[in-house]
């Protein structure tokens, strides 16, 4: 699925200058906890989160997201939108809870691109 389409879906804002929206976005993965993102998650992802600081978008990286979407119409802060320029990290802020957008993109036919994390 593009990008475009996810941020349509998303009612989605585009946060980032000169971000590439035509990319393809192979799955989804929502989560506040960045070590379960890290533990858990698929590359070519898009990272649906309520966090904003800049370790979101340093995990993002480390684990091969393609993007950022904030939920509840949440605004990341200055360094983190700094920080996505520099690395070129779409950041999109969506006024949808976490619920409904997954619910959304995966009926839309994005794949959920969670795995186990075991104890």
């Amino acid at each position: 699925m593009k990008l475009n389409d996810i941020i349509k879906l998303a009612d989605g804002t585009t946060l980032t200058t000169d971000a590439n929206l035509n990319i393809n976005i192979h799955g989804g993965y929502g989560a506040d906890l960045m070590s379960d993102v890290l533990a858990a998650s698929q590359p070519n992802a898009v990272l649906l989160t309520g966090l904003t600081n800049p370790q979101v978008v340093r995990t993002a990286q480390m684990a091969d997201f393609r993007a950022i979407i904030f939920v509840r119409g949440k605004q990341p802060q200055t360094e983190t939108l700094q920080i996505a320029n520099l690395e070129n990290i779409p950041l999109i802020t969506s006024p949808l809870g976490m619920f409904e957008l997954c619910g959304r993109l995966h009926k839309a036919g994005l794949p959920s691109f969670e795995s186990n994390v075991s104890q």
